[in-house]
This record gives C-alpha cells, sequence and structure tokens, in this order.
C-alpha cells in the first residue's frame, strides 16, 4: 500500500495521478504516514522481512526527529535503493555505512551541507538527488568528488543552481557526472535520469519474482493434479480387478451350479431306472404266477 507513494507528485520528478479517486486516496495515505516518525514507518516497510533483506527501502513524508536519520543500520547490508524525501532532514550524518546503495533520493529537504559522509558511507553511489534542499555554493557539493562511480546529480530547486555558468562548473567539480538536474553535458536527457525508472525496475524484479512464485504455485497445482489422476487411475485399476474376481467367483459359482445340475439330474435317471428295474420285477412275479394261478382253477 505504501509503496505506491512514490507514485505520488513529490518531486519534480514524479507525476499526479489522473484518477481524482485515487488522488483522495493517495492524500489520505500521505497524510497518515506524514504523522509516522521514521523508525515506525521503517518497521512498517520491512513487511516481517529481515532487513538484510530488503533491496529497496521508501520512507517519503514520514517524519525525522530533530532533522535526522533514524531507525537504519548498517544491517541493511542489501539496501541499493533509499528514498527519504520530503522528511526534514538537515543532515546526512546518521546514514549507516551502506555499501551497496547506488540510488539515494533526498529531495524536499533542508540539507545545506556535510555531504562528504555520503562518500564515506555509501562508496557505491551512482544516483543522487538532492533537489529542494539548502545547498547555495559549489564548495557544498565538493566532497563528491570522492564518489567515483556517481553518474548524476539533481541539484533542481537549490539556490546553487542559480550561479553563473552553473553547470559548466558543476561538471569541472565533478568530472565523473554524465548527467546533472537530468541532462547531460550536450543538454541531451538522460535515457533513465529519475529515480522512479530505478522503482520501476525493482517493482519489475518484484514481478519476476511474483511469476517465479505462481509458475511454482502452477507447477505444484499440476503435480497434485498428476497425483490425483494417479490415484485415480490406481483406484480404477483396483476397481477393474475387484469386478474381474467377481466375474471369475460368479464363473466358478455357475460351474459349480450346473455341476450340480448334472449331478441331480443323474441322481434323477438312477432314481427313474431303479423305480422301472423294480416294476419289471414285479411284473414278471406276477407272470410266473399265472400258469400256477391256471392250473389250480383247471383242478
Amino acid at each position: 500500500m505504501l509503496t505506491g507513494l512514490r507514485r505520488l507528485s513529490i518531486s519534480r520528478h514524479t507525476s499526479l495521478l489522473v484518477d481524482p479517486a485515487v488522488n483522495q486516496i493517495s492524500a489520505l495515505l500521505i497524510a497518515l504516514v506524514a504523522k509516522m516518525d521514521m523508525p515506525k514507518r521503517i518497521n512498517l516497510e520491512l513487511r516481517n522481512r529481515t532487513p538484510s533483506d530488503v533491496k529497496e527501502l521508501v520512507l517519503d513524508n514520514c517524519r525525522s526527529n530533530e532533522g535526522k536519520i533514524e531507525g537504519l543500520s548498517d544491517e541493511f547490508e542489501e539496501l541499493e535503493f533509499l528514498s527519504t524525501i520530503n522528511v526534514g532532514l538537515l543532515s546526512v550524518a546518521n546514514l549507516p555505512k551502506l555499501n551497496k546503495l547506488k540510488k539515494l533520493e533526498l529531495s524536499d529537504n533542508r540539507i545545506s551541507g556535510g555531504l562528504e559522509v555520503l562518500a564515506e558511507k555509501c562508496p557505491n553511489l551512482t544516483h543522487l538527488n538532492l533537489s529542494g534542499n539548502k545547498i547555495k555554493d559549489l564548495s557544498t557539493i565538493e566532497p563528491l568528488k570522492k564518489l567515483g562511480n556517481l553518474r548524476s546529480l539533481d541539484l533542481f530547486n537549490c539556490e546553487v543552481t542559480n550561479l553563473n555558468d552553473y553547470r559548466e562548473n558543476v561538471f569541472k567539480f565533478l568530472p565523473q557526472l554524465t548527467y546533472l538536474d537530468g541532462y547531460d553535458r550536450e543538454d541531451k536527457e538522460a535515457p533513465d535520469s529519475d529515480t522512479e525508472a530505478y522503482a520501476e525496475g525493482v517493482d519489475d524484479d518484484d514481478d519476476e519474482e511474483d511469476e517465479v512464485d505462481e509458475e511454482e504455485d502452477y507447477d505444484e497445482a499440476v503435480q497434485c493434479e498428476e497425483d490425483e489422476d494417479e490415484e485415480g487411475e490406481e483406484e480404477e485399476e483396483d476397481e477393474d480387478e475387484e469386478e474381474e474376481d467377481g466375474e471369475e467367483e460368479e464363473e466358478a459359482l455357475s460351474v459349480e451350479e450346473e455341476e450340480e445340475e448334472e449331478e441331480d439330474f443323474n441322481d434323477g435317471e438312477l432314481d427313474e431306472e431303479e423305480e422301472e428295474d423294480e416294476q419289471t420285477g414285479i411284473k414278471g412275479q406276477k407272470r410266473k404266477r399265472d400258469p400256477e394261478d391256471e392250473g389250480e382253477e383247471d383242478d
């Protein structure tokens, strides 16, 4: 939610959102975070991460105590982008050692000097935005000579920009610079001159991480579906085996029933034959008795 605040027109490099409703919501968010002190804001921005996991930290519009940086430590060892726009800073003296910091946003504060700290604490700085501060003369920025990797410096809306031959003198003071106030020595605009471009790059990294997570979730879902399909196939195979076993049992029972019926049928035939034999014997006996009976009748 709060990371979206960097899209607001806090400095000259950012643009207002077009939708009025969104602007109202953004204004409310600014009012809320403006009442929050820097340590609390840092804790909020961590979002359950450890300081060493953070590469981008946006603290715009929070409240600094006595114009000093608070809550930051050298535990933010992976930090590459730090934005402290409009937080009431008077000095950067409390800035911790941040060896990997490349882009530092300090615009719309009240810094008037003490920039030698940056060379000591942020030796690999490439982009520095000091627009809207109290920098009045070239001697204030002289310590930036020690920042050998510094390619872009922004002093827009500082009093120093009103000096004669301001641009020429700054490029002489800081020969390592490629861009001053968003333009090179030939007044060609820098293609990647503002902080927002870097912020978008960080957003792209976050999007890539989200895509990786989505792909992993998709792979897990596919794997689950495959496992379910395999389980379903195994269950179907078990059902088929049970059906086959049932059919075999039915066939066996049918064979037994047929054998029993044949046995019953054979027993029935034997019984009938025995009855016929008995009846035949009786008839034979009757026939043998007839002549005798006839003789007796003759007497």
